[in-house]
């Protein structure tokens, strides 16, 4: 059955990016494009390393506001258009939510390659792998 709602995550990866192309080329229905902006005093974010302050946070947003932009670029070149979120949060946990309280029932994102021992972390990247592995809807890994 075709989806009605698919979301795609961005993270300004190039895979990110074949996944946004990827999902406008084969489902016509309805797409949004979620960026999540991880809190900057989190380790996982920038600021865990470099200190976060309201400069950082502005830059994180401004990055966020920066990917939805080109987002609705490339769909507009195809027309077709997108909806956009930026949410801040964890990564796979927002984006679990998101796809839960949206009425979304196809993800589409971007895989990433990673140098950890876990082999399916190392195919499919930390958040994808926990996407995969908790959303309630079907999830296209883009690698």
């Amino acid at each position: 059955m075709a989806p009605d709602h698919v979301l795609v995550p961005l993270d300004g990866s190039p895979l990110s990016d074949a996944a946004l192309s990827y999902a406008l080329e084969t489902f016509d229905c309805r797409v949004t494009v979620l960026n999540v902006v991880t809190p900057l005093d989190d380790g996982m974010s920038e600021g865990g390393i470099v200190g976060a302050g309201d400069q950082r946070r502005q830059q994180a947003h401004e990055r966020a506001k920066t990917l939805v932009e080109r987002a609705e670029t490339t769909a507009s070149e195809t027309d077709r258009a997108v909806e956009t979120a930026v949410e801040t949060g964890d990564p796979a946990e927002t984006i679990l939510a998101f796809v839960d309280d949206s009425d979304v029932d196809h993800v589409v994102m971007g895989g990433h390659g990673r140098t950890e021992p876990n082999l399916v972390d190392r195919l499919l990247g930390t958040v994808a792998t926990a996407v995969v592995s908790k959303a309630s809807v079907t999830v296209t890994v883009v690698r």
